[in-house]
């Protein structure tokens, strides 16, 4: 695992993606050389009357030549809000990289994402080690598939659901998954989304006997393994999500 460090990051500057999402791009050169897809840091925004816990945001993207890590993030709560308002120059404090990060032996990987959880599996597209996932993604409609725009570049086949058929197939990825399995001889499939899509996709996966790695979201107070806010029921254990994942096997899962 890598080492995780705390550090003052530089913003070089943020990206409206739509209305509710921001791409934010921050100097932190320690971290993005240490690390790996699949893990996440804990950010502070240094301002009077900020939260006083951290947030955790995946990291979508690293530059271990620039020293820049990327994060992509919907404006949700008082935290996201701050960071919302911040600019270039300007400098936060991050620690990480932390938790475990995904399996890259896959030799025919497929990478399927919902929402912000593709925010992760853009570094594990990025991080294959020479080898190009074909892409399942799905959204509620048209202006949240920007990730099309991400993906595509680095991917194989990418293909899109959206819950309205504004854009590609009209439902969720299940709509797609099954006849996707079948069709190509997958040995791993990676996902990231909303917690009933998750379910589904390791479900589909167990049944045509591939093997299926997921990366949980729970909210982490500290992100260090200490407050136990993000434990949830693993096989015969409770699991932290934060330090022993957040990827698991799809079978290391118990209740989510």
């Amino acid at each position: 695992m890598a080492k995780k460090v705390v550090v003052e990051g530089k913003v070089i500057g943020q990206h409206v993606l739509n209305i509710t999402t921001k791409q934010i791009d921050v100097k932190a050169p320690e971290i993005a050389q240490s690390a790996v897809p699949g893990q996440f840091v804990n950010v502070q925004v240094s301002k009077r009357n900020s939260p006083l816990l951290r947030r955790p945001f995946g990291i979508a993207s690293v530059n271990k030549e620039t020293g820049i890590i990327t994060m992509i993030y919907r404006i949700l709560g008082d935290g996201t809000k701050i960071l919302r308002d911040v600019c270039s120059g300007d400098e936060i404090s991050i620690v990480g990289p932390l938790g475990k990060g995904f399996d890259l032996k896959a030799k025919k990987p497929l990478i399927v994402g919902g929402g912000l959880g593709l925010a992760p599996l853009l570094s594990l597209a990025e991080g294959m080690e020479g080898k190009k996932a074909d892409v399942l993604m799905g959204g509620r409609c048209e202006d949240d598939m920007f990730w099309t725009d991400y993906f595509a570049p680095i991917s194989n086949n990418v293909y899109v659901t959206t819950d309205d058929g504004s854009m590609g197939i009209k439902g969720t990825v299940m709509a797609v998954l099954p006849k996707l399995l079948a069709a190509n001889k997958y040995d791993c499939v990676y996902v990231c989304g909303p917690e009933p899509m998750m379910k589904a996709v390791a479900a589909e996966c167990m049944k045509q006997k591939i093997k299926c790695q997921v990366s949980l979201e729970k909210y982490m107070a500290c992100g260090l393994g200490a407050c136990l806010s993000c434990s949830c029921e693993g096989i015969g254990e409770r699991i932290k999500v934060c330090t022993d994942g957040p990827v698991f096997w799809a079978e290391e899962v118990g209740e989510w």
